[in-house]
């Protein structure tokens, strides 16, 4: 193992600057500092970052650093950093390394002993996780689910017996198929949808899964957090091998799934024939 730290009136390294993610105003003096300190910013948009500099005058030179150009573009800046030049990393809002490419260099700097210097500041999933009035004790950052529907659903098998509060993001394009995915795979929990967190429109909406796809329309707007509550199932290695599977079926109904999907679930975690099932359940 290795040690690495940091103190104070250090100056080379990579330092990890959280900006706001709506309201200019959670902007902090010390990450204005370091911005206006640094001899390179390297941002994911540079257009939506100058916004940010024109704000609080800040003059110091940007460079582009996002998913499409990270190889080239991280290989300089790791150059830059092992020159013993300050360099500040930020995304288009938030904490950069969350969900975007941020983490890449992060690896890189810290793989080449360069400082990593993190900053505390705005983060759009745990603002809404704590007013989302649900469990904060234990919870699991998910992020984005896939796209496409069969990956999506399988990504949410994976996390359906954690028993934290879950976090997602997702576009407004895509929230209702989401929403949809999560009340065929989790069954109908009690979640929150929180949107435009920090902003003029800030809205939260609690309710079920199902109450949430009744009040999501086709013309949603808004980034989303998708807050949902942990469950309360036994993992399949925990239920008895020699129940009755017609039994099991019943039981995933009671706790909110439909029909279909408890019987599609059964066959899958036993390895029985769905179409056999099928006829069995309902000749029952």
């Amino acid at each position: 193992m290795k040690a690495t730290s940091s103190f104070k009136g250090q100056t080379a390294g990579l330092y990890i600057v959280p900006t706001p993610i709506g309201n200019l105003e959670d902007m902090t003096y010390r990450a204005v500092r370091i911005l206006q300190e640094s001899d390179l910013v390297a941002a994911e948009d540079t257009r939506q970052t100058m916004k940010l500099f024109n704000h609080f005058e800040i003059e110091t030179k940007l460079v582009s650093y996002h998913e499409h150009n990270k190889q080239v573009s991280g290989a300089r800046l790791l150059a830059d950093l092992q020159d013993g030049k300050q360099v500040a990393l930020v995304s288009d809002a938030g904490m950069p390394g969350i969900s975007d490419p941020g983490s890449d260099l992060i690896r890189s700097a810290i793989d080449a002993d360069v400082p990593v210097i993190v900053l505390p500041g705005a983060n759009a999933a745990l603002t809404a996780l704590v007013a989302s009035g649900l469990a904060t004790e234990r919870f699991l950052y998910y992020g984005f689910l896939p796209r496409k529907k069969k990956e999506r659903r399988e990504a949410l098998e994976t996390v359906r017996y954690e028993s934290g509060t879950l976090i997602f993001y997702e576009a407004p394009h895509r929230l209702k198929e989401m929403l949809g995915a999560l009340r065929d795979v989790l069954g109908d929990r009690q979640l929150t949808l929180a949107r435009e967190l920090t902003k003029r429109y800030e809205e939260y909406i609690r309710g079920s899964v199902t109450e949430a796809l009744e009040w999501a329309g086709e013309d949603v707007r808004g980034e989303f957090v998708v807050i949902v509550e942990g469950s309360t199932e036994e993992r399949p290695t925990e239920i008895a091998q020699e129940a009755d599977p017609l039994q099991q079926i019943e039981r995933y109904i009671e706790q909110g799934e439909k029909p279909n999907a408890a019987l599609k679930r059964v066959a899958k975690e036993r390895g029985l024939d769905r179409q056999e099932l099928y006829l069995r359940y309902h000749e029952s």
